[in-house]
């Protein structure tokens, strides 16, 4: 208390002495400043604090809080455990010449809870919970109305911009978002930029945009700032906030053409009080979008692949690798139809070389579904002929090739596409810049995409052990693993280089990535493996959970993550790139049972090891990793 009457002594003396030399400047008397300058102090002394609207998330725990502050501004905040995680931040957008935001009266608010779950047979684990508090926010600023809805779930935040139907007929176009991210910390952010390397930065040293999902940490709390359901807004980024310890959303590209009733991307703030922790929210995203009316189909199915060469031979082999090794598909990438770039080459018309109708009729007999490769160009010219035609030929799914992920016509267009592909029944994989927002909930067809840097840009052990903690926050991600084989022109001149990690952790990173459909050997031909028992994990590792749990980590230097389907677990622990020694504790396994855990090591040969081991709930393995090694586990019940 004393503390504030201080402050305010201050304030108002500093306050005078500008008002009297004011006066002087003015010519107006000073006696008659300082009376002006009581009078304002009396106002303001009665003037009414600003209203707050909060709403918790059902544990408690998170708060968001909304105000207009005596500047006219809508602003937020948001609380974690009563102690604020981001101090006052704008809220707003800029619609024509209008800054939403300013100006600003809350007319309404309304309450609602909301609990349910789903069945999500696609995912890290076959529920998934969706429980949360909402707040809707009546606004307007000058003459444009519009409301901001927030959702508070227990641990994290969304909220979002909807506009209603205006007064005026004609679509608005949002030049730029108002919003902020203000920390009240000097927090680190894991800095990228589509697939780009980690920069671990300062927020008061950031000179580079960073994209969503951001991950930042003060050493005490871990944030993921994140985006959800964008199915017709452009790629926005995070840049320095022009406060200290802020982020600021801009566009990478280009601004946003509304309509009737559009609503904006959510905006989403998780924290957790470790790396780890913040993986509970990888689902996210899914929770912010509508769900499919009719339930996921069964057609939809998730699996393994590998790539074909561009060959009949080549595409029959790849099956009966395929059939042998426990994989559901094979696919024919970029070139299948010609040069991928030129508008020439006819995604209708199959190069010489292939026979596709043999390929995917042995595909049928074997089990493997055949998935083809489409470039942009192709795509944009001929997607509504390719889709019957794919249909007729008997195709499983398509991949979409250097797609425009960056601006809104390019992230509309993608999501009336998902909606097609969708509609023919083909499996998705979207490659190049795209990264999810959660669409996959309406649309499971989706079931991965790149926005990623993967395994074909050859990564190290640091940029490997981040990526849980960072871009997988969004979703699935194709990692395209490029396993090593015997054919040394596949190591030395594909890659450039060797792969800068250990055969182990390649395995291992098979359970701590996820993605629905994994692609496997992805420069390698069935002829280059020849040693059974290094390729053994791969031809048992499923893509898709029943339960999953991140055991142990430090982002950036290591992680542990378990993860069961039917009654079989399966472990993946990957070093940085410094020696890794510890313990696993085995407590997600069932009580009164016995257990074989069969373990895949790294020799000192540079290949790989099998042991066995009886474990059992409680039980804790050791774990001893070199850098940039890694250890793959499954562990099957005995009967």
């Amino acid at each position: 208390m004393t503390q504030l009457l201080i402050n305010q002594f201050f304030k108002g003396y500093y306050g005078l002495i500008l008002v009297c030399v004011t006066g002087q400047v003015l010519g107006i008397p000073v006696h008659r400043s300082i009376s002006r300058f009581d009078k304002s102090i009396t106002s303001t002394k009665a003037s009414p604090k600003p209203k707050i609207y909060q709403t918790s998330s059902p544990d408690g725990k998170v708060r968001i809080e909304v105000t207009v502050n005596e500047l006219k501004s809508l602003t937020y905040r948001v609380l974690f455990a009563g102690e604020p995680i981001m101090s006052w931040s704008a809220l707003g957008f800029q619609l024509n010449s209008e800054p939403v935001g300013q100006n600003a009266v809350i007319k309404k608010q309304s309450l609602r809870p909301h609990k349910e779950q789903f069945a999500w047979p696609l995912g890290e684990n076959d529920v998934i919970q969706n429980n949360y508090n909402e707040l809707t926010l009546d606004c307007q600023s000058g003459a444009v109305l519009f409301q901001v809805v927030a959702r508070v779930f227990d641990g994290s935040v969304a909220f979002r911009y909807v506009l209603p139907k205006q007064k005026a007929s004609e679509a608005g176009l949002i030049r730029q978002e108002h919003t902020t991210f203000t920390l009240t910390d000097n927090y680190t952010i894991y800095q990228y930029n589509e697939e780009s390397v980690f920069t671990p930065t300062a927020i008061g040293e950031l000179k580079k945009n960073c994209d969503f999902p951001a991950t930042l940490t003060n050493g005490r709390l871990f944030l993921s700032i994140g985006e959800a359901d964008n199915p017709n807004y452009t790629k926005p980024v995070l840049a320095k906030g022009a406060v200290t310890n802020s982020l600021a959303v801009t566009f990478e590209k280009d601004s946003v053409k509304t309509t009737a009733d559009f609503q904006t991307p959510w905006r989403t703030v998780s924290v957790a009080t470790s790396a780890i922790g913040l993986h509970q929210f990888s689902d996210l995203p899914l929770r912010l979008c509508p769900p499919l009316a009719q339930g996921i189909p069964n057609w939809i199915k998730p699996g393994k692949l590998i790539r074909s060469s561009l060959t009949t031979q080549g595409g029959l082999n790849c099956i009966d690798f395929a059939a042998k090794h426990g994989f559901q598909y094979i696919m024919f990438d970029a070139g299948w139809y010609g040069a991928e770039f030129r508008s020439t080459s006819d995604p209708t018309q199959v190069i010489p070389a292939i026979d596709m109708p043999k390929v995917i009729q042995h595909g049928k007999e074997k089990g493997i579904g055949v998935i083809l490769y489409v470039n942009r160009v192709g795509l944009r010219a001929k997607l509504d002929e390719i889709l019957p035609l794919y249909k007729k030929w008997g195709v499983a799914g398509l991949k979409f090739g250097f797609v425009d992920g960056l601006t809104q016509e390019g992230i509309t267009w993608l999501a009336g596409a998902i909606k097609k592909v969708y509609e023919y029944g083909f499996i998705l994989d979207i490659h190049d810049n795209y990264k999810p927002t959660g669409l996959s909930r309406t649309f499971p067809n989706l079931l991965t995409q790149e926005g990623i840097r993967g395994n074909e840009n050859n990564p190290d052990a640091f940029h490997n052990t981040v990526l849980p903690f960072t871009r997988f926050l969004a979703g699935a991600a194709d990692y395209t693993f490029c396993y090593p084989n015997t054919n040394r022109y596949f190591t030395d001149n594909l890659l450039k280089t060797k792969l800068q990690v250990s055969k182990g952790q390649q395995l291992a990173l098979s359970v701590v990535y996820f993605s629905p459909l994994q692609a496997i050997f992805w420069y390698g031909n069935p002829t280059d493996y020849n040693d059974e028992g290094e390729i053994e994990f791969f031809a048992k590792v499923p893509t898709v959970w029943n339960e999953s749990h991140y055991l142990t980590s430090e982002i950036g230097t290591y992680i542990s993550v378990a993860r069961r389907q039917g009654k079989t677990w399966y472990v993946g622990s990957a070093a940085g790139l410094a020696d890794w020694t510890g313990s696993l504790p085995l407590h997600f396994l069932a009580p009164g049972k016995s257990y074989r855990a069969t373990l895949y090591e790294d020799d000192a040969a540079g290949g790989i090891q099998k042991r066995v081991v009886a474990v059992k709930q409680g039980d804790t393995l050791p774990v001893s990793l070199k850098a940039k090694g890694g250890q793959a586990i499954i562990i099957d019940e005995i009967n």
